[in-house]
Parts: structure tokens; sequence; C-alpha cells
């Protein structure tokens, strides 16, 4: 498959494709399986079938829309689950070449024909509605569309995180941000994301969130889910409780929603340096004699 722009399609293991990012240096989901990785990571995580099973509407928030699979797994499997269930859908994205690029490379294909030519519509026209789907695609950068639908007061009962990873997009995984994305999560919704760095851990703790961690798919590591209340949520391990702990745990700071990717990492390398908690490298290496296999550690830094 061609490269288009800056987007090089890249063959996962599941058959699908995703896109590698020059300007990240990564790409857009796990080598294991794109559609794989939407549909277990986030989409079971988010307990999306049971809640199609119980309520007639369902809201999701996806920042950073990418690809749209994250939203496409979503609508498969809400209405496979119940066909008449609404769905109200804000998606954020920076550069829209990106979905569209999806569009144009029929990488949505992966899904029913119902699925991909309702998102093939909504990203041609940035929205749609419909009987069973309102939903809107904001294009900028995320910490300021985000701030657009407040007036809205709307309330995800799904909110799907999904950035580039935090040392490569640090800016979309500081307290700031994330307290403010916590702001649209209904009282009984889940936050997941695939990311388990102790930086994003803690800044969502710090939103006053309540976190667990998902099921490894397609990586090591676990990602992470958040909600408000003790759902049952997946408790975390022994190690990444105590990963918590050290200063790989400090987190990204954004005061004002407006600093480069340089200057946050700048002041959390700052922030580290002068902290007298415990040396990630000790912790891990403290859990390697402890269990003698690494795979039981988190990776993300």
């Amino acid at each position: 498959m061609q490269k288009i722009g800056l987007l090089t399609p890249y063959l996962t293991q599941d058959g699908s494709y995703t896109f590698f990012s020059q300007e990240y240096a990564e790409t857009f989901h796990s080598s294991s399986g794109a559609k794989q990785e939407a549909e277990k990571k986030f989409i079971d995580s988010c307990r999306i079938a049971e809640k199609a099973q119980q309520q007639p509407l369902i809201k999701l928030l996806d920042i950073c829309y990418g690809l749209g699979y994250n939203s496409a797994a979503a609508l498969a499997k809400i209405w496979e689950i119940n066909p008449n269930c609404q769905v109200e859908l804000i998606a954020l994205e920076i550069d829209e070449r990106v979905p569209q690029t999806a569009i144009a490379l029929n990488l949505l294909e992966s899904w029913l024909p119902s699925v991909s030519e309702t998102l093939t519509t909504f990203v041609q026209n940035k929205k749609i509605i419909t009987p069973k789907l309102k939903a809107s695609l904001i294009i900028g950068d995320a910490r300021k569309t985000i701030q657009q639908i407040y007036r809205d007061q709307f309330q995800a009962d799904a909110i799907f995180l999904d950035p580039f990873s935090p040392t490569k997009c640090p800016q979309l995984w500081t307290v700031e941000f994330l307290d403010l994305v916590s702001k649209y999560l209904s009282p009984t919704g889940y936050l997941v994301t695939y990311s388990c760095a102790a930086s994003v851990r803690t800044a969502l703790q710090m939103a006053g969130l309540l976190i667990g961690a998902t099921e490894s798919v397609g990586r090591r590591s676990p990602g992470t889910i958040a909600t408000w209340s003790n759902n049952s949520l997946p408790p975390l391990s022994q190690p990444e409780i105590e990963h918590l702990q050290t200063k790989a745990a400090i987190p990204y700071r954004d005061p004002f929603l407006s600093d480069s990717d340089v200057i946050i990492r700048q002041r959390r390398e700052q922030e580290q340096q002068a902290s007298p908690l415990e040396a990630t490298s000790h912790w891990k290496k403290r859990w390697e004699k402890i269990s003698k296999k690494t795979d039981l550690l988190p990776s993300n830094p």
C-alpha cells in the first residue's frame, strides 16, 4: 500500500492496517493488531457491550480520533448488541488528513458497511446526524478543542484516550489536560487508555479518578482504566503500585495548556531531578530480583 504524505500504511499481525507517523516515529496502533487493539483494549475495557444492553443512549468521547478505529469498534459493538441504541460521539483530532487518508485507503472496511459508510460520511462532513448517531469531529489541538464542548455539559459513558506515547506527545498526558478530560466523564463512565505510564496514572489520580489495569493486548504492558467509583476495577499489581512511588510517577505539567512538548518534558525532568522519590531503575531491579520475570513490569516510563 502506497505511502501518502507523512503517513506510511503499516500492516499489523491481525491483517488490519495502521499508519506509521514520521513526525512522532511511532505507529498509531500496536503491531500485533490495530483492529484487535481497538476492540479489546478500548471497547471491551470500557464495557461497551454491557452499557448497550442497559442504556438507550450512549455518549462517547474519542480523544485523538486518528484512523477512526476506536469509534468504529464502539459503533459496531453497540449496534450488534442493541440495533436501536442511539449514540452521541464527539471526536477530537489535530490532523484531519489522518482520518481522511484512512477513508481514502478503505481502511474502515474491516467493519460492517453500515459502520464504515457512516464514518466515511462523518469524516467527509465533520458531523453527522441520523436517527441513531449524532456526531461531531473537531479539528485542532485537543487542549483547546476539548474546551469547546464544555458549554454542552457533555458527559461521556466512555472516553478513549489515545494520543501518541507520553514521551512523544506529553502535552496530552499532563495533569492539567487530564483534569479537564475527567470533567467530561459521567459518574458511571469509564476512561481507557493503552498507556500504563506511572506519570499518566498519577495524573488521573490527581484528577480524582480511581484507576485499574486493563488486560495486555498486543503489548507487554497492560493499559489503564479510570472511573469515579470502584465498579470492580481490575486491580493494579504490587509492582505497579510501587511504580507509583518512584520518580517515573512524577507527572507532566502544562499550567496554561499551551506549552510545547520540549518545555513540558524539561519541566518534568527538572522535577524528577529534585525529587527524593526512589529511582525507577532501582524499583525495576528490585522487582526483577523478586520475580525473575521482566514481563511483570510495566515498560512505559
